[in-house]
């Protein structure tokens, strides 16, 4: 387990840097600062990624740290017009007139000489949207007191603006979607009783575009609400790969809660549950309820927590030919979630007691809890389906 930490953690940096890297339309670089005697403030590089919509923007900046390891960050910038943050990930961002600060998560503090980190954010802008200027981390400018030079945007469409892959078979990130009810390839389901959850087409928060899935997330197992897709995930077998961005409002529980799940036609027609408890995010096989990982506190510290009140890039993948599973957050590997073929105490001793060879065939968003896992509100978007990884591009 030692080894696995380590290798997990030595891929932790860079995999953050890959999310997104795919709405690339427009980019500045602003050049290297040089490097100054405090050698706790570094010298750094900044590269802000814009895709442009009418009215509206989303961003990924990323920043390279030229000077001594740092263990948190801060990145400044001022803008140069009418831009207003609406929501991040990847960093805490707050606006403050036309100056911006982002802080660190907890989980990509850390940047090592010569390493990189991004996070991105989403705002809305009128007239033009003019380059943001005075970019700084942690208090040292990285434009040598030199704004940046210029930039050329692409105008576009939010439509698909989250969807740009080109390895999915299926990316839906709800733009066609024209009335309150989940429609087309999308149909609300709650499996064998309903109550009070809920499950409707949002439009004033979304990571990409102006769509999203609200979901109002009720405690209770007949509260559930799901919103199902049983048109695409057939034609990614034997191996599914999956890609979504989730947000939500409260931390996971300690009860027993799912946001998605895929029937498996291999067991009885029963799913395969991705979702939390204790804290942290699990894998739960319906069928004999085996979880991934263990909920021992040596099982569950091998996962990690799903943020609140910030777009999560989650993506997975589940094998119907040798039913190994890998999970990424953000872009980065998660241990605990890895089902890959060697057994690994405290992570799949459950998980391997029986041969699994899954076949799912739908592809369900939304909330289950099973009485003590309380309530959440959720969002997603850009659900993207394909044969090999995806990215959070």
């Amino acid at each position: 387990m030692d080894a696995l930490r380590r290798r997990a953690s030595a891929r932790r940096l860079a995999a953050v840097l890959a999310a997104l890297g795919g709405l690339v339309l427009a980019a500045i670089v602003v050049p290297n600062a040089q490097a100054t005697s405090d050698t706790s403030t570094p010298s750094c590089q900044v590269a802000d990624q814009v895709n442009q919509w009418a009215g509206g923007f989303t961003s990924t900046i990323t920043v390279t740290n030229n000077g001594p390891a740092i263990a948190a960050w801060t990145v400044t910038w001022t803008f140069g017009g009418d831009q207003h943050v609406t929501s991040a990930w990847s960093a805490q961002v707050t606006q403050s007139g036309t100056a911006v600060t982002a802080t660190n998560e907890s989980y990509d503090g850390a940047v090592p000489t010569g390493g990189s980190v991004s996070f991105g954010f989403q705002a809305t802008n009128s007239g033009a949207n003019d380059t943001p200027v005075d970019f700084a981390v942690n208090g040292q400018r990285c434009d040598g007191g030199t704004p940046p030079t210029s930039t050329t945007t692409t105008t576009t469409t939010p439509v698909g603006s989250g969807c740009s892959s080109p390895t999915a078979i299926r990316c839906d990130g709800f733009e066609d979607q024209t009335g309150p009810a989940p429609s087309g390839r999308w149909s609300t389901v709650t499996p064998n009783c309903s109550g009070a959850g809920t499950a409707a087409i949002a439009t004033a928060t979304a990571h990409a575009g102006t769509h999203s899935l609200q979901v109002n997330g009720v405690d209770g197992y007949c509260n559930h609400v799901f919103v199902d897709d049983t048109a695409d995930p057939p034609a990614a077998s034997p191996t599914w790969y999956v890609r979504f961005w989730i947000r939500h409002t409260t931390a996971l529980p300690t009860g027993h809660v799912t946001f998605l799940a895929m029937n498996d036609g291999a067991a009885g027609n029963t799913d395969l549950r991705l979702g939390g408890q204790n804290g942290a995010l699990m894998w739960n096989r319906q069928s004999d309820d085996a979880t991934l990982p263990d909920q021992s506190p040596a099982g569950v510290a091998q996962s990690v927590p799903l943020p609140v009140n910030a777009w999560t890039c989650v993506e997975f993948s589940v094998s119907g030919t040798d039913g190994q599973i890998h999970t990424w957050v953000n872009g980065s590997a998660v241990p605990g979630l890895t089902e890959d073929g060697v057994p690994t105490p405290n992570i799949d001793d459950q998980w391997l007691g029986r041969t699994w060879r899954p076949r799912l065939t739908d592809l369900k968003l939304g909330w289950e809890s099973y009485g003590g896992g309380g309530s959440d509100g959720l969002w997603f978007d850009d659900v993207a389906l394909g044969t090999s990884r995806i990215g959070c591009g």
